[in-house]
């Protein structure tokens, strides 16, 4: 990288008007999708770069996250950087109404949200001009050229972080070698998920000695909130019979889980299964699901408290999985029956307990390889192979701890691995409490 700016290529001051004439369009988009989440209007501008919240005095570090899970990580690394750095400020941006609410119920000290803005002219400048951040971390797998280019041109450092590009997006970029060279030029320092999507980043035209080959930052997630009163009534609704965990579960999934539900049942007939699927807006229709098979259930976004004959509780509500997490040691976790990707085990891990997973985990291929060869997590393919899995742990206490214990090691080790980042990040960002 060079301390000059590059010039803009033709194609970058195209794609420069294009975005600055769809603004309208893009924004009143974004607009109404909030508003279906319920999001305050007032809040809807920020797409177009008018912040709601004052800039605050000293050094500002602008944080931006891609999705819920990103979001996380990016709020884990802000908390350690706050106690490393005391006088510092964070800005969190990301795209959701999902990732706001969450981002809302964990937001660290000294730190405030806004929603992303728009990759156009006019909301990039009124972003910068109000926030003027010191360094910017870029929590991503996408990358956007005006936002990217104009913040370094404004004096900030760059660093991507968790960087992991698809090979058709990798091939995307490769067509035009000159604008993605621009783009790669704004990162002062590039830490990848793994060794590939390093290389990836070379081939691009990433200077490779600002390319670091890391880790999955989703493997370092701070422990779930856990409201230990809830936890107390709905384990007093329960009383002291075996539970187990299906978690973030996606549509063709509940099919699967409550049929290995039932097998269990024949040989655990006080079996209590907890659902929380990864959208809570589905429970209506997960609930139907429910009751067609003749199972007991109750409804924890309509007041329900699970009784002594519940067989399965639909926890379809946000940001409580530390809760169910802290209720059963045996955790299914969705999105990978199907071609979904999976959700992140060190959640799971990091609470406590041991992990099933279906095989479509490629989203988390470098986190669950090391927990699946530890006995940490176990593979399942089926309804089949599911309840064999959880009944393998209910019948067998000893392997189901060796399991755990596998798990709590595996995320101890991680820890070393955040300090070397945060280390990094210091170093490269030129990152000071002053």
């Amino acid at each position: 990288m060079t301390d000059a700016t590059p010039s803009p290529t033709l194609l970058f001051r195209l794609y420069a008007a294009l975005t600055r004439l769809a603004t309208p369009l893009a924004a009143r988009v974004i607009r109404r999708k909030l508003g279906r989440h319920g999001v305050d209007p007032t809040r809807h501008r920020e797409c177009l770069g008018d912040a709601t919240q004052p800039r605050p005095d000293g050094s500002l570090i602008w944080f931006h996250a891609a999705s819920v899970g990103e979001s996380l990580s990016a709020l884990t690394l802000i908390e350690h950087l706050g106690h490393r750095l005391p006088a510092v400020e964070f800005l969190i941006t990301s795209g959701t109404a999902t990732s706001a609410q969450l981002i809302a119920k964990r937001l660290p000290p000294r730190t405030r949200h806004q929603f992303t803005v728009l990759d156009a002219p006019g909301p990039v400048a009124r972003f910068l001009s109000h926030w003027r951040p010191d360094a910017a971390i870029f929590v991503e797998s996408e990358l956007w050229p005006l936002t990217l280019t104009r913040t370094r041109a404004s004096g900030a450092k760059l660093a991507l972080v968790n960087a992991r590009l698809s090979g058709k997006s990798v091939n995307s970029w490769l067509k035009y070698p000159d604008t993605t060279r621009l783009v790669l030029d704004s990162f002062t320092v590039f830490l990848t998920q793994n060794a590939q999507a390093a290389e990836n980043l070379r081939r691009m035209g990433a200077p490779a000695d600002k390319v670091r080959p890391g880790t999955n930052l989703k493997a370092f997630s701070a422990p779930l909130p856990i409201d230990e009163a809830a936890v107390q009534s709905l384990q007093e609704g329960i009383g002291q019979r075996p539970i187990w965990i299906a978690s973030s579960t996606h549509d063709g999934e509940e099919e699967i889980v409550l049929t290995a539900h039932e097998q269990l049942l024949r040989r655990f007939p006080d079996l209590c299964l907890i659902l929380t699927p990864r959208h809570p807006e589905r429970g209506p229709e997960i609930q139907k699901m429910v009751a067609e098979r003749g199972l007991a259930s109750a409804r924890r976004s309509t007041g329900d408290r699970p009784a002594s004959d519940t067989q399965v509780y639909l926890a379809d509500t946000l940001g409580e999985l530390g809760i169910w997490y802290a209720m059963s040691p045996i955790v299914f976790l969705g999105g990978s029956l199907k071609p979904i990707g999976g959700h992140n085990p060190f959640e799971v891990a990091r609470a406590g307990a041991a992990v099933i997973s279906g095989p479509g985990v490629h989203n988390f291929a470098e986190t669950f390889a090391p927990l699946t060869a530890s006995g940490g997590a176990v593979e399942v393919t089926d309804a089949a192979s599911l309840e064999m899995a959880v009944s393998n742990w209910l019948s067998q206490p000893n392997q189901l701890d060796q399991a755990r214990a596998a798990c709590q090691a595996l995320t101890n080790r991680q820890d070393a691995a955040l300090d070397q980042i945060l280390e990094t990040l210091c170093q490269e960002l030129e990152l000071s409490n002053g």
